[in-house]
C-alpha cells in the first residue's frame, strides 16, 4: 500500500510542528509552576488500592509535608498519585497533578487543585524534577523505577544539584538495594558513594525528617 503525495507531504510537516507542540508544554508547565513554591514530587503506583496500607500512609506524608511548608506534586493519577494529591488537600495546600495522556485513559483524580495536562512524557518529567526539593517514591512499577533511577542518574552525573531521594517501604525497595549493593557496587558500576544517594524509611515522619535533615546539613556545609 503507497502513500500518495499529501500524506507523504503531512508527514514532512509532522516533526516540524511537534516542536511547537512541545514547546507549548514547556511554557505552561514553567509558567503553572514558577510560584508555587517549595514542592515534595510523590510517585508511587497508579495500581494501588485505597485500603492498603501504602495509600494511607502516603496520604499521611503528604498531609505532614504540607504542614512543614510544601507544595505536593504528583503525577495526578489514581493509586499513590491520589493519596499524595489527597493529604494535600485535606491538609488545605497545593495539590499539583501532572497528568499525561495514555492510551487507555488516566483522568486527573479529584484531589488535585492544581492541575497541568501533558502529551509528552519528558516535558512531564522535567517539571517534576525543576520544582521539587525532594522525590518521595513509593513502591511502584516500571514508572516508579524510571523516575527513581532517572533521577539519581541526573545526581549521579551532576546534571542537577543532588536532593533528597526517599524510599518508602523497607520491604518492598529492601531486594533491590541488596541487589545493587551486591551485584552493581560489586561489580564497580557505581562507586560506594552513589549507595548514599538515596534514603529508605518506613513511616510518614520518618520522610519529612530525611529531607529537613539533609537541608539542615546543606545549611551548615
Amino acid at each position: 500500500m503507497s502513500l500518495n503525495n499529501e500524506a507523504v507531504e503531512d508527514l514532512k510537516l509532522e516533526d516540524p510542528w511537534r516542536v511547537f507542540r512541545i514547546m507549548a508544554e514547556f511554557v505552561e508547565g514553567f509558567h503553572s509552576l514558577s510560584e508555587i513554591g517549595p514542592a515534595v514530587s510523590i510517585f508511587g503506583s497508579a495500581r494501588t488500592k485505597t485500603n492498603h496500607k501504602w495509600y494511607k500512609e502516603a496520604v499521611e506524608t503528604s498531609k505532614l509535608l504540607v504542614k512543614d511548608g510544601y507544595a505536593v506534586i504528583t503525577g495526578g493519577g489514581p493509586g499513590i498519585m491520589e493519596a499524595g494529591n489527597k493529604g494535600a488537600l485535606k491538609a488545605k495546600g497545593r495539590s499539583i497533578g501532572l497528568n499525561i495522556d495514555l492510551p487507555f485513559e488516566q483522568k486527573t483524580n479529584h484531589f488535585v487543585n492544581h492541575p497541568i495536562n501533558f502529551h509528552y512524557f519528558f516535558c512531564r518529567k522535567v517539571m517534576f524534577v525543576k520544582y521539587a526539593k525532594a522525590f518521595v517514591i513509593f513502591p511502584g512499577g516500571f514508572g516508579t523505577l524510571d523516575e527513581l533511577f532517572e533521577s539519581l542518574t541526573l545526581i549521579q552525573t551532576r546534571r542537577m544539584e543532588k536532593f533528597p531521594v526517599v524510599l518508602y517501604g523497607k520491604e518492598f525497595w529492601g531486594p533491590l538495594i541488596k541487589w545493587i549493593k551486591n551485584t552493581v557496587l560489586k561489580e564497580k558500576n557505581i562507586d560506594p558513594a552513589d549507595m548514599d544517594l538515596f534514603r529508605i524509611v518506613d513511616t510518614p515522619e520518618d520522610v519529612v525528617k530525611k529531607i529537613k535533615a539533609f537541608y539542615a546539613a546543606e545549611k551548615n556545609l
